[in-house]
């Protein structure tokens, strides 16, 4: 339980001691690590990929004066409940959407996809997309809220 709520402080001090995060996609990467306690990954110039729990990854791709999106992954087919959280979480640092609009938005484009393997679902002014692919690696389940506007 006390580990639960430190990991939000952890993802700060983690992003604040790597210097190449001061940019705006750096800014970025700060607010979600820190509304989502994941923990920031690999990083280049406008992608970072965040460590988010068993079998979950988030991805940040970062616009520039170009529309971002922020991305969930799941190692599987159906998706716990906290991959809809995290995702709605990630989605509302990145794009300032109410979390639980945006996880209502995963939840119906996730289960379209399901029949037609890709689905978009507009959620207050973002494109909500889902898919699934499936190798002999095993299902990857997919989902990003992605801006419909430009940054500049």
């Amino acid at each position: 339980m006390i580990l639960y709520r430190l990991l939000p402080i952890l993802a700060v001090v983690t992003a604040l001691s790597q210097p190449a995060l001061a940019d705006s996609c750096g800014d970025l990467a700060i607010k979600v690590g820190v509304e989502t306690g994941a923990a920031i990954g690999e990083r280049i110039e406008d992608f970072v990929r965040f460590a988010a729990g068993a079998d979950m990854t988030l991805s940040l791709s970062c616009g520039g004066s170009y529309p971002s999106s922020v991305g969930a992954q799941f190692r599987g087919e159906t998706p716990p409940a906290e991959y809809y959280a995290l995702f709605g979480k990630a989605g509302h640092a990145v794009t300032g959407i109410a979390a639980d609009m945006l996880s209502d938005a995963a939840r119906k484009a996730q289960a379209e996809a399901q029949t037609r393997r890709h689905s978009k679902v507009p959620a207050g002014g973002v494109q909500v997309t889902c898919s699934f692919t499936k190798s002999d690696k095993g299902t990857l389940t997919m989902c990003a809220a992605i801006e419909q506007a430009d940054r500049s």
